[in-house]
């Protein structure tokens, strides 16, 4: 089955907002560990305005599960993910001033660079994973850099849901299709949420993990954390 991983960046918003350390990221994300989520993302920015580079390093040393870090691999991100040494790193092309994640990869323009990028982190052990666009091209050329997995970028798919699913999901089905033809592992993310999950699982079950955060912190807010992670994972199937 799928596992979920939840991305804790807007808890570290949170106690940024007011100082301090409440909520307490790292006892946040053992409390959704025990609730059942198999792993924990963070994405750090350059200017820290969520989660933090020290928050990484305590996490690495406090959680059982997988922990992904995702972002720009800038000098100081690639420096901090070979010192942690995460169980996967996904490659995120953010600008500095990014709001949120918001295209993938072009990964034929960008083949030398991604390449070496993999090939350090493979080096080191750790699972490689470029975030693309749901394009079999892009995924074929995240496989000729070296990564071991790609995460489609489902923003698309999130928008178009209500209108119509199957249109939605079809990109991501021949995405995914040529991920499998290419031997890659499958990651998922960004505003998928308690409406969409289910059929995206459902049509693409051999999807290894989805990383949710924001719509799952906003459904905690009515469900608390402990529910919510149970409905997250029951849209998995599991």
């Amino acid at each position: 089955m799928t596992k979920l991983s939840v991305n804790i960046n807007k808890i570290a918003v949170l106690r940024n907002s007011r100082g301090g350390n409440l909520p307490d990221v790292v006892r946040s994300a053992l409390r959704i560990e025990r609730f059942g989520a198999e792993g924990i993302t963070v994405h750090p920015r350059p200017d820290a305005r969520h989660i933090r580079y020290q928050d990484v390093r305590d996490l690495k040393a406090a959680i059982s599960t997988e922990l992904n870090i995702e972002g720009n691999p800038i000098a100081s991100f690639v420096d901090l993910v070979l010192e942690v040494r995460p169980a996967q790193v996904t490659l995120v092309p953010d600008a500095a001033d990014a709001i949120t994640s918001n295209a993938g990869w072009d990964t034929v323009r960008n083949r030398t660079f991604l390449t070496d990028i993999c090939g350090r982190f493979n080096e080191a052990g750790i699972r490689t994973s470029i975030f693309v666009d749901p394009v079999p091209e892009m995924v074929e050329g995240a496989a000729a850099c070296g990564a071991r997995r790609v995460e489609l970028y489902t923003e698309a798919y999130a928008a178009g849901y209500a209108a119509g699913r199957e249109a939605a999901i079809a990109p991501y089905v021949e995405a995914a299709e040529a991920a499998r033809r290419a031997g890659l592992g499958l990651n998922g993310g960004h505003d998928l949420n308690l409406d969409n999950l289910t059929y995206f699982a459902e049509r693409i079950p051999w999807c290894d993990e989805v990383s949710i955060g924001h719509a799952l912190v906003c459904d905690a807010l009515w469900y608390g954390m402990e529910n919510t992670v149970r409905l997250y994972r029951r849209c998995l199937g599991h």
